[in-house]
C-alpha cells in the first residue's frame, strides 16, 4: 500500500505523514512548486523525517488560476480553493503512475476559516477529482469516512480529530511522536502577502502572460510603474543588485550611480527618452547623494553603454509611482 502526501513541509503535513506510515504505508511527498513557495523548506522537513519526497512545478497550470479563480481570492491573490483543488488533481493525475492508491494533506478542518471549513474541504476533494480518494488524517475523525477507512487501508480509530486554529493539539502530537524540530507556522505563499500581490496584480495588468523572470523581479526591490507600458525596480541592497543585473534581459536598461553608493535600477518595457530621466532621477534619489547634487549615472542597455549627469531630488517625489 502507498499513500501520496500533499506535502508543506509544515508542522501539520508532517504530523500526517507520520500518522500514515505508522500504519505500514508507504508515503511519497510531494511539493507543487511555482515561484510563489518554493521546495527548499519542505526538502529539509522530509529528509528529517526520512520521507520519499518528490517536487512537480505546476507554475503553468497555477498561474491560470491565479489570473482566474473560480473561487475567488482570499484577502489578497491567494486563490486557496482553487490552488488546492489544483494540487490534489494533479496528485490524483499521479496515482498511477506512482503505483498509490489514495491521497492525503496536513489539513486541519477549521483551521483556515475560508478554506477549511468542511463545505471549503468538500468543494475541494470535488473539484480535484478524488472524492473519496482524499483522506485528512488530523481531522479524519470529524469528517465523513473516506475510501480508504471504509476499505481498511487504514484504521480510522488511529487517525485524529483535531479541529479549530490552536497549535496544542498537534504540538502534543508532535511530543508523542518525537519529532522536536519543525518550522513555525507561517504562511510561505508570496500571493498572501499584500506588498507581492500588489505588485502582481500591476504586472497582470500590463502583461498577461508574464515571463518567470518577471515573476522572480516581484521579490525584489522597490518597483516603480512610470507609465502604463514602463515599469522600474531599484534594488534596496547589494543582494539584490546582484540578483537584479543578473534578471535582467537584453531588452532591459540597468542604471547605477557612479560616485555614490545607491541602488542598481532596472528598467523594462517600452521606454522613452522622459522615463529614462524619470528612472535616473530615482536611481540618485534613493542612492546617499545629497539632494540638490548633480551625480554621473551610468545607463547600459539600449543606444549602448553610455554616462548622464543627473540632479538629486527628494525620494518623497517619486512615492506615487511606487507600486
Amino acid at each position: 500500500m502507498k499513500a501520496l502526501c500533499v506535502y508543506s513541509g509544515g508542522l501539520d503535513s508532517m504530523l500526517a505523514a507520520e500518522l500514515i506510515r505508522a500504519q505500514g504505508i508507504e508515503v511519497l511527498a510531494l511539493f507543487f512548486e511555482t515561484p510563489f513557495f518554493t521546495s527548499e523548506k519542505a526538502a529539509k522537513s522530509a529528509r528529517k523525517m526520512g520521507i520519499f519526497f518528490k517536487v512537480v512545478n505546476i507554475t503553468k497550470r497555477h498561474m491560470e488560476i491565479v489570473k482566474h479563480p473560480k473561487h475567488g481570492y482570499g484577502n489578497n491573490m491567494n486563490p486557496c480553493i482553487d490552488c488546492h483543488a489544483l494540487m490534489f488533481r494533479i496528485a490524483g493525475e499521479m496515482l498511477r503512475q506512482e503505483g498509490a492508491d489514495f491521497v492525503f494533506s496536513g489539513e486541519v478542518l477549521g483551521q483556515r476559516p475560508m478554506s477549511q471549513n468542511k463545505r471549503s474541504l468538500s468543494l475541494i476533494a470535488r473539484e480535484s477529482g478524488l472524492e473519496g480518494l482524499l483522506l485528512r488524517p488530523l481531522s479524519a475523525k470529524k469528517l465523513a469516512p473516506t475510501t480508504p477507512e471504509k476499505k481498511g487501508w487504514v484504521i480510522r480509530d488511529l487517525l485524529m480529530d483535531f479541529q479549530g486554529r490552536s497549535r496544542k493539539p498537534q504540538i502534543e502530537l508532535a511530543n508523542n511522536l518525537n519529532i522536536s524540530e519543525y518550522p513555525s507556522p507561517a504562511g510561505g505563499c508570496l500571493l498572501t502577502d499584500n506588498a507581492f500581490s500588489r505588485r502582481l496584480k500591476d504586472l497582470l495588468s500590463a502583461r498577461h502572460d508574464p515571463e518567470s523572470r518577471e515573476i522572480e523581479l516581484l521579490k525584489l526591490g522597490r518597483h516603480f510603474r512610470i507609465d502604463t507600458n514602463t515599469k522600474v525596480v531599484a534594488g534596496r541592497n547589494k543582494e539584490e543588485n546582484e540578483a537584479l543585473t543578473a534578471l535582467a534581459n537584453d531588452k532591459d536598461i540597468l542604471l547605477v550611480s557612479m560616485s555614490v553608493p545607491g541602488p542598481t535600477v532596472l528598467v523594462s518595457g517600452d521606454y522613452s527618452n522622459a522615463s529614462l530621466k524619470l528612472a535616473a532621477e530615482i536611481t540618485v534619489a534613493y542612492s546617499d547623494a545629497k539632494v540638490g547634487e548633480n551625480i554621473s549615472v551610468r545607463v547600459i542597455g539600449g543606444a549602448g553603454d553610455r554616462m548622464s549627469v543627473t540632479g538629486v531630488r527628494d525620494k518623497a517625489e517619486f512615492r506615487s509611482y511606487m507600486i
